[in-house]
């Protein structure tokens, strides 16, 4: 069955791909703009990590639509090279004890389509990446990746099956295997984006445990749509994005206690910077269901949905600094911020292309 909300908040605009919107003006040219470069040839690249060593990164593609397979990518930093490390239906790797739900045993289908990604170092030492993906199923998935430099391959290991009528959003790993993630809104009753953007509680966060292979709602968690969640190493706190209220909030996983709150516009994806910041996505404030769905109706380029890139302090919940601010060209609709080194790798929900900014260089 095809589940109506698979991507991050304004991926969520893909449910409008059957309704009639009016066309928007695609961004062609694959020019720079001031210190941000777009690299093109892609579809879809909604999230992406960092791999070790700072010479590649891993990009999750949710690929042209809902019924469409997606990808999981390796980026070569120097030559900008691509390398297809997983598509849906391959079926290489085995399940692995200790990698998910035991009951599931079979690799993800044809129709696999990456959303919210997360990388790991495991207490074992092996890493493993965490996809939420929605194409064969509502899950989980798990894979190890191995290699060094730029030479990295995946094996999945297993997954984790969402809970009953949730469509997950972003995964937030901890090294023992346990995990956090954010379900956005319910399967049923879907929400129409068309109408309006739902201000009531539409979903929350989950812990799931590798002990006992189960989920709980993590208290003080319920919002307007949650986003992209990341967590302390050591698991005790999360850092969630309510992205139809305009906030992420600090939570104490055992209590579900607030520690603070921030105000941040339309947030997406969170991830965490080198200097212990939390970079987070933010959407223009004032966008509706008929421009997500302009959007999502470009067959080429990029759209145009303006963004930021701002950085949280998480001890203070105060957002210190914006790294990046554009209202168009060379991309829009920016759904993720990655730092590596000088550098801050963006990626989107819908197009063929992520942005390369260079930090030491004036903005345009």
């Amino acid at each position: 069955m095809q589940r109506p909300f698979f991507l991050a908040f304004a991926a969520l605009a893909a449910v409008l791909l059957g309704t009639q919107v009016s066309q928007a003006e695609p961004i062609i040219d694959c020019e720079p703009e001031g210190n941000a470069r777009p690299i093109c040839g892609f579809s879809n690249p909604e999230d992406m990590v960092a791999l070790p060593g700072d010479q590649a990164i891993l990009i999750g593609e949710y690929g042209a639509s809902a019924a469409a397979t997606g990808r999981l990518l390796v980026l070569e930093l120097d030559s900008e090279k691509q390398h297809t490390v997983f598509r849906g239906g391959q079926g290489n790797g085995a399940a692995e004890p200790g990698w998910g739900d035991p009951t599931c045993t079979t690799p993800p289908g044809e129709k696999f389509n990456s959303h919210g990604i997360d990388l790991v170092r495991r207490d074992d030492g092996r890493l493993q990446l965490l996809v939420i993906q929605h194409g064969s199923r509502e899950a989980v998935e798990l894979f190890e990746v191995m290699g060094e430099g730029i030479n990295w391959r995946v094996e999945w290991r297993g997954c984790v099956p969402a809970p009953p009528n949730a469509s997950l959003n972003s995964v937030a790993a901890i090294s023992n295997g346990d995990f956090y993630t954010t379900q956005m809104v319910p399967l049923d009753p879907p929400v129409d984006l068309t109408k309006d953007i739902p201000r009531h509680i539409t979903g929350h966060a989950f812990a799931w445990s590798q002990s006992d292979a189960s989920f709980r709602k993590i208290g003080g968690t319920d919002g307007a749509m949650p986003n992209g969640i990341v967590t302390s190493a050591d698991g005790r706190y999360i850092y969630m994005n309510a992205t139809a209220e305009n906030s992420i909030r600090k939570i104490e996983v055992a209590t579900g206690r607030e520690l603070g709150r921030a105000t941040v516009d339309t947030p997406d994806n969170a991830r965490w910077s080198p200097d212990g910041r939390v970079l987070i996505a933010s959407l223009a404030s004032d966008l509706t269901g008929e421009d997500f769905g302009a959007c999502v109706s470009i067959t080429r380029g990029a759209c145009d949905i303006p963004f930021k890139i701002v950085a949280l302090d998480p001890d203070s919940m105060t957002i210190v600094e914006t790294l990046y601010e554009t209202d168009g060209a060379p991309m829009g609709a920016g759904t993720v911020g990655l730092r590596v080194g000088d550098e801050l790798f963006i990626g989107s929900f819908h197009g063929d292309r992520i942005l390369r900014v260079n930090l030491k260089l004036p903005g345009s």
